[in-house]
């Protein structure tokens, strides 16, 4: 007979899973149940989460402001990997996961707690998240994962039970979507967006103005770069966080950073997400115009050649692996000389390079003009391209002897 449980430490986020799922872990368990929040940015959803969570039921509510530490720990590391996971996804959900598990861990061990839960669904990727990370920092743990077990089967349910036990919650029956927000994006999934042919409602975005109403003038906007990691913008040096929070503001101003992508999740299937990175996708832009100054060509393609699997990892959960950590050490060398400034011109939903100076630049201006003199003998790209040459004349010269035999 197992044990029973005396205390959970809950990942909890106010929204319509995790208030439920508190409510059905103190009737399920007839145990104590700490709701740790982790403000990782979500703003003003965070004003009235400590009361909801003890009005259904929490003994004890921890938030904690982990902001700084997840841009500078998480989110900057990563874009200095310029991770994307297939069509664009920035991973803003993915990255958020290993930081929120680790630091409920902690908790569990802090409060006495002999489990954790979240509030992830058997069919998506956080499940495999959140699980990683508890078993990677704490093997021993029990991890509640009330999805896999109850027996509301669907988010419509959810809704019904949160109604019945006067639980409140921010999702409707009208919009039964739900949403993720931190720092580096907010995510939206599920209820009408499974869809995938239906468009996303105007009204649903709160990061990015819509583009068509941006505004009719440009905006640009400059961003410095020490070993890799942004610090300043428009000359002002900012902390992570703040950096973040301030390129949100300027790229969400002009409609930049909207995705609408169907996925491939780790478990298998296909699924449809909606997401505003305003910030993240104009560092990315800004990283990738100061790495082609200052980063050699073969680190460059070698590196650009793990990206997917770094971003698979991010994706998948493997954050606190030796393999991810591996891959972060030769990246993080690779950064040693990225160093510079990018300018970063924002428009009607769009950003690009307009600009990019580096003090230890690898662009030379002599051996690129197209103009008369300079250091480059153009004659000595005769002999480079023959040798290059060579295993295709051989081929060509054997084929052309086969052809000729009886």
């Amino acid at each position: 007979m197992s044990t029973p449980i005396k205390r959970i430490v809950l990942a909890y986020s106010g929204g319509l899973d995790t208030s439920v799922i508190l409510r059905w872990l103190i009737e399920q368990h007839g145990c104590e149940v700490v709701a740790f929040c982790a403000d990782l940015g979500q703003g003003e959803e965070l004003d009235t989460v400590r009361e909801r969570a003890l009005a259904t039921g929490a003994t004890r509510v921890v938030v904690d402001d982990l902001r700084e530490e997840f841009v500078r720990d998480f989110v900057f590391p990563m874009l200095r990997a310029n991770a994307v996971y297939e069509a664009g996804y920035l991973l803003g959900t993915s990255i958020a996961r290993p930081l929120i598990a680790k630091r409920q861990v902690e908790i569990a061990h802090e409060t006495g707690a002999d489990a954790v839960a979240h509030g992830a669904t058997g069919k998506g990727n956080d499940q495999v998240r959140f699980e990683l990370t508890y078993y990677a920092l704490a093997p021993g743990i029990t991890v509640i994962a009330p999805w896999r077990t109850w027996d509301l089967d669907s988010r419509t349910a959810l809704i019904a039970y949160a109604e019945r036990h006067q639980i409140p919650v921010p999702v409707t029956r009208e919009k039964p979507y739900s949403s993720d927000r931190n720092l580096l994006h907010i995510s939206f999934e599920g209820g009408v967006l499974e869809d995938p042919w239906l468009e996303p409602y105007a009204d649903m975005f709160l990061l990015t103005t819509d583009p068509a109403k941006a505004p009719d003038q440009p905006e640009y906007v400059e961003i410095e770069y020490e070993n890799g990691n942004p610090v300043a913008v428009n000359g002002e040096r900012l902390g992570p966080a703040d950096l973040l929070a301030r390129l949100n503001a300027v790229a969400g101003r002009h409609g930049v950073g909207r995705l609408d992508l169907v996925e491939n999740r780790y478990v298998g299937m296909k699924s449809r997400g909606v997401y505003e990175t305003p910030g993240g996708t104009v560092l990315q832009l800004a990283h990738r115009a100061v790495e082609s100054l200052t980063l050699d060509r073969e680190v460059m393609h070698i590196r650009d050649g793990l990206v997917p699997r770094y971003a698979e990892m991010v994706y998948y959960g493997y954050w606190f692996t030796p393999e991810r950590r591996m891959l972060q050490t030769a990246i993080d060398e690779s950064q040693r000389t990225v160093s510079g400034t990018a300018r970063i011109k924002l428009f009607k939903g769009h950003a690009s390079v307009a600009g990019r100076r580096a003090g230890a630049s690898l662009y030379d201006p002599t051996l690129a003009t197209f103009e008369a003199g300079g250091v480059y003998d153009q004659a000595d790209a005769e002999g480079f391209i023959r040798l290059s040459a060579l295993r295709l004349r051989i081929q060509a010269l054997v084929a052309k002897r086969a052809a000729k035999r009886p």
